[in-house]
């Protein structure tokens, strides 16, 4: 690249946000993005290197001058720096290790004893830890104590004597809290995970626990859901009853329904997942939804050719070659459509500001069977010609 061009490129991206920074450099090339970042402010730099994905940050650090590497890697947290880690070649990584201050070394050392692909090997060492009978004078002594050196000290963990985490407390409470209130009354309970796990299976999370939540209760949280997911099926219903001529003249046809609308189900169930991850994160945002479409779009083309050339494979053995390419272009047709939906799925309630897990996988799976039914049952039509 010529000088003139690079100094013109230079004003250009020093009048750039550090986010749109960042959404220049995720959409370069591996030389080019080299070439961008190194034309960044020192701080800057840190902080679109500290946003990017690990996979990319391997690929960076690979294309930029090691003197810039080692300043880099020192700035990360620990945490921070296993993910790169995991993408680097080993011996990048021992280089990297070697050039880190002593004190910088120990804190990733006792990252790096947790097994490979652990959630130790993903947690911060730098925080600030109380317990439920600690006051709240004394853990906000803990927190100006280590305000210079940890990661946050907006929410601290609360653990048990087993050092479990057993809640959180924000330091907006800790304020707000007398010095001798202990942080027990303070603190709230991990509770995201159980929400969103109930809500992926159909039925509104318990606010006590199980065994002394009302028989009543436990009803409440479950019909509301049954009841939709009762209408969605319907549809199934009323997709077969509008073929039944179809599979009453092939009746081979239904032996294949569960497994056809079970993969489009499944498929499906997979995108969304995926997706509402990548949104909890800040991978996507619903400006990215036409990305997202084209992108599962495509996963489900691949899946759909594999999945549809094993069916027909498979399903030629022992049925006519008629029934095995219904089969294989089904699952081709159910597999992108399943994958599409459930990828765009996620981001259309972030839009319209509802929460993703309103999409869950019964309601995405209900909508798919009907769907997939629909597909199965024209393609059946078309190629045996009924």
């Amino acid at each position: 690249m010529a000088r003139d061009d690079l100094s013109a490129l230079s004003t250009v991206v020093s009048g750039l946000s550090t986010r749109a920074v960042i959404d220049l450099v995720e959409r370069l090339s591996t030389r080019q993005r080299a070439v961008v970042y190194r034309l960044l402010p020192k701080q800057q730099a840190l902080d679109v290197f500290e946003a990017l994905q690990p996979s990319l940050q391997g690929e960076l650090v690979q294309g930029v001058q090691d003197s810039e590497v080692v300043a880099l890697f020192a700035d990360l947290d620990p945490d921070d720096r296993m993910w790169l880690i995991d993408e680097l070649p080993a011996t990048v990584a021992q280089r990297l290790l070697q050039g880190l201050p002593d004190d910088e070394r120990r804190l990733t050392a006792a990252i790096l004893g947790y097994p490979h692909e652990s959630i130790g090997r993903r947690m911060s060492p730098e925080y600030v830890v109380t317990h439920p009978q600690d006051s709240v004078g004394p853990t906000l002594a803990a927190v100006r104590q280590r305000v210079a050196d940890a990661e946050t000290v907006y929410t601290l963990p609360v653990v048990d004597e087993e050092r479990r985490v057993i809640g959180v407390v924000s330091l907006r409470d800790l304020l707000g809290g007398a010095d001798d209130d202990v942080v027990g009354s303070l603190m709230a309970p991990e509770r995201e995970d159980s929400e969103d796990l109930a809500r992926q299976g159909g039925v509104e999370p318990l606010q006590r626990p199980y065994l002394s939540t009302p028989i009543t209760s436990i009803v409440r949280s479950r019909v509301v859901w049954l009841f939709v997911l009762a209408v969605g099926a319907s549809l199934t219903v009323q997709v077969l009853s509008v073929f039944e001529d179809t599979l009453e003249e092939v009746t081979v046809l239904a032996l294949f329904v569960p497994l056809l609308i079970g993969t489009g189900g499944n498929t499906g169930n997979q995108a969304a997942t995926t997706v509402t991850r990548a949104l909890a994160l800040g991978d996507v945002r619903p400006a990215d939804l036409l990305a997202v479409l084209l992108r599962e779009l495509r996963v489900g083309v691949l899946l759909g050719v594999l999945l549809g050339a094993l069916g027909f494979a498979l399903t030629s053995v022992f049925y006519d070659v008629q029934v095995a390419t219904v089969i294989g272009l089904t699952l081709v047709a159910v597999c992108t459509l399943a994958a599409t939906n459930g990828g765009v799925m996620p981001l259309a309630a972030r839009a319209i500001k509802v929460d993703p897990a309103v999409f869950s996988n019964p309601f995405i799976t209900t909508f798919v069977d009907a769907s997939g039914l629909i597909i199965y049952l024209l393609i059946a039509r078309a190629v045996l010609g009924l």
